[in-house]
């Protein structure tokens, strides 16, 4: 078992001065508490021993008061800090995980589970908050405040506090045992809980799929076996908790006892003054206190101890494109976007090869084109929309923008002069125009339904039942295809960039769908150097260039009627869609 994970005391190390104020005030709570008892000792001495009358002791208690009352102040003080100090490093966390999420990509995110992601990035780090506001804290006073105290019984009873020095290791001994398997415990409670999440998110974005197939009921009974294994595993952490916090109790108690004993005993043949036992035996739990805190908050904290190791997973997958160390090259548009000899590879699951998606690429975009990528599937024409959007970086050459190296070029600066229109476009379970101005956060509303307009959109968005305000559901549930779409191609139109990368929106739709979209692109298109992966080859008839690819490599390149008239690839495409369009 691990008393202390060197990689959360790194993070807590970044906000050192609200931790040492938590440990200096739960100090000072502590050196109230033996100031309290050393008072109450001497109040209780003078008034049963020495026959004290309420005046003589006026002074005395009203000191005993201000101790109470200190205390009282200083452990109040403490949680406050430890809390902050909680917030602080589940907030860094948190910022620092998202950053390096967002430095991943989508694509090599792609390869984990979004249900697994959401359960750390919420219950995980938010379990991880109780080890800093809790646990560490305790654990600096478990080692300072039992010593001091300690320390001071020495002067008034050596052998008490030999007593009490042999006792306490009993209980970071037990700790120690029980909480090997308290963590291991803990750490299949998480990983039954980031199943289970992942479970859900998946009968719910399957659940039309689920419901054609008739499979909803089986589904079910898998979801009910999933939620049994968490509620088991949960169930272990609680009852291991519970021993736990059982045999520390006992331990502590039994101690207590022993102390107990020796000192009446002692007190009984008067071999030791009372206010001296007095003082000794008030502050005997008060010395076991903080280790059975620590032990009680060790459990609390197993949690976010299970959820770290998923979180530094997280932020030691691979950078897909990270921004330049000297600092962001400032991008006018560019006039030019060159790849050159462009190599790309996929990598590949555990045992498995890396898997080659481009071989050697040429590709010049010129201002003002318009170029078309056809091929079959896997053919490279989304890695390439992946490279430009800097999603990824190339395993070997280069990408360029006015013969700026892309490497040396911010990304987030990058595609501030890039819109990308996808095939299935993403939207949240925001309203309409929440949707659009995701292209452009600061945009007015009459910039948003001009774009809207532009795009074709304005004539359904108006006749939905809050208008720009509908809630149009997780993934556009509650619009058709076409629709989704148009507000694809509308963020497109808000964000007014020069350089546009379109996966043929149209894709799946009826023909009359199609043309008015295509109304709509040809409006975009206008002034704007385009890349459009062409699924259908009617698409691109009016496009500059066109270039084929296959197997990761382009084996033609040209205009529509050049290629349609020599023998290759894109004229047996043709045939094979029925002829030339």
């Amino acid at each position: 078992m691990r008393m202390i994970d060197q990689r959360l005391a790194s993070l807590a190390g970044n906000h050192r001065t609200v931790f040492l104020v938590t440990v200096v005030l739960g100090f000072g709570a502590g050196v109230a508490t033996v100031a309290q008892a050393f008072e109450m000792a001497g109040i209780v001495d003078a008034v049963f021993l020495g026959d004290a009358t309420l005046d003589t002791v006026a002074g005395p208690l009203a000191l005993l008061a201000a101790f109470i009352c200190l205390r009282a102040a200083l452990t109040t003080g403490e949680r406050i800090a430890a809390q902050r100090l909680g917030e602080r490093v589940v907030g860094e966390i948190h910022s620092r995980t998202l950053a390096h999420l967002e430095q991943v990509g989508p694509v090599t995110l792609g390869l984990e589970h979004s249900g697994d992601i959401q359960t750390t990035l919420s219950e995980g780090i938010d379990d991880l908050g109780a080890w800093f506001t809790d646990y560490l804290p305790q654990l600096a006073l478990s080692a300072l405040v039992p010593t001091a105290v300690m320390v001071l019984v020495l002067t008034r009873d050596p052998f008490s506090a030999l007593l009490l020095g042999l006792t306490a290791p009993l209980i970071p001994l037990f700790m120690v045992l029980i909480g090997t398997a308290a963590e291991s415990k803990a750490r299949e409670r998480f990983t039954a809980l980031a199943r289970l999440g992942a479970f859900f998110l998946d009968t719910i974005q399957g659940l039309g799929t689920l419901v054609a197939l008739g499979r909803m009921g089986d589904r079910v009974e898998a979801v009910r076996r999933v939620t049994e294994d968490l509620r088991q595993k949960t169930m272990g952490v609680l009852r291991l908790a519970f021993v736990s916090a059982l045999a520390l109790e006992l331990i502590a108690t039994l101690s207590t006892a022993v102390v107990a004993v020796e000192i009446g005993l002692r007190l009984l043949y008067g071999r030791l003054e009372f206010r001296d036992a007095f003082f000794v035996l008030l502050l005997a739990p008060e010395f076991y206190l903080p280790l059975r805190l620590l032990g009680q908050r060790f459990h609390s904290g197993q949690a976010g101890v299970a959820a770290a190791d998923r979180i530094f997973e997280l932020l030691s997958l691979p950078v897909a494109v990270s921004s330049p160390s000297g600092g962001t090259s400032p991008v006018t548009p560019p006039r030019m976007i060159e790849l050159k000899n462009v190599h790309f590879s996929y990598p590949g699951r555990e045992g498995e090869a890396p898997r080659t998606a481009l071989q050697g690429i040429d590709l010049r975009l010129q201002k003002g084109e318009t170029v078309a990528l056809v091929g079959p599937s896997g053919s490279g024409k989304s890695t390439i929309a992946n490279l430009l959007l800097r999603f990824v970086e190339p395993t070997q050459g280069s990408i360029s923008a006015d013969g700026i190296p892309a490497y040396d070029i911010a990304p987030d600066q990058w595609r501030r002069h890039l819109a990308w229109v996808p095939q299935e476009p993403h939207l949240l379970a925001a309203g309409v125009a929440d949707n659009i101005r995701l292209a452009r956060p600061d945009a007015s509303d009459t910039d948003v339904k001009e774009a809207a307009r532009r795009a074709g959109a304005d004539y359904f968005i108006e006749h939905l039942p809050q208008g720009w305000d509908t809630p149009i559901g997780v993934r556009g549930a509650r619009l058709s295809g076409g629709e989704a779409q148009r507000l694809a191609l509308a963020r497109a139109f808000l964000k007014d960039a020069p350089f546009l990368i379109l996966d043929e929106p149209g894709a799946g739709l009826d023909p009359e769908s199609i043309e008015a979209l295509e109304q709509a692109m040809s409006q975009l298109l206008q002034g704007r150097t385009a890349l459009i992966i062409a699924h259908r080859l009617s698409t691109i008839r009016r496009v500059d260039r066109v270039v084929v690819l296959e197997r990761g490599r382009v084996i033609q390149a040209g205009s529509f009627s050049e290629l349609r008239s020599s023998e290759g690839l894109f004229s047996t495409m043709l045939q094979s869609f029925g002829g030339t369009p």
